[in-house]
């Protein structure tokens, strides 16, 4: 009995300490249901259903922590782009498993090189080298619109999560040349 009543204390500390707690709109399902509408037109073939989930990933994301780097707009829309486009630069050198973890080695690397780390891009680097199609086209569009949507809608609705963060002012450096 004693065992019993310290694992639901231990569970309970762990929900509360470490579970997300997330408000989920009627706004935000029509926004996830729109966006993932819009990704089956650009792809227009059912391979296009590969990608749902990194783009879900990206939704994800852009709604549930708009606050953090990876959702900024620099970091989603390079990050994602960069990603396939490695990945499909390496299918030049064959397909499959192999060939998609080199690829999405490769995103890792050159993206964190970018500053734009989003990991559905490195995710999307994995997708040219095991289905033998290129995303760029289809990612480009896909996370412009993701990013326009969710900024128009922090907007316009009070409940939605504000997006994006404000830039900030750069300090003057110490060894600019202007003074």
């Amino acid at each position: 009995m004693y065992r019993g009543c310290c694992v639901r204390h231990l569970y309970s500390s762990v929900i509360d300490s470490w579970g997300t707690k997330v408000e989920f709109s009627l706004l935000a399902y029509l926004w996830f249901l729109i966006m993932l509408a819009s990704m089956a037109l650009l792809t227009r073939d059912r391979l296009g259903l590969y990608l749902v989930p990194p783009f879900f990933a990206t939704l994800s994301i852009l709604h549930f922590l708009p606050d953090v780097a990876i959702a900024q707009p620099y970091a989603v829309v390079i990050g994602s782009v960069v990603g396939a486009s490695v990945g499909t630069l390496v299918t030049r050198f064959g397909h499959g498993p192999v060939v998609a973890a080199l690829g999405a080695a490769l995103a890792f690397i050159v993206i964190h090189l970018l500053r734009a780390y989003h990991p559905p891009g490195v995710a999307l680097a994995l997708y040219p080298a095991l289905l033998h199609t290129p995303w760029v086209f289809v990612v480009l569009p896909f996370t412009v619109l993701a990013v326009g949507s969710a900024a128009f809608f922090s907007q316009l609705s009070p409940h939605w999560p504000s997006y994006p963060l404000p830039l900030r002012k750069r300090a003057p450096s110490q060894h600019s040349n202007l003074e």
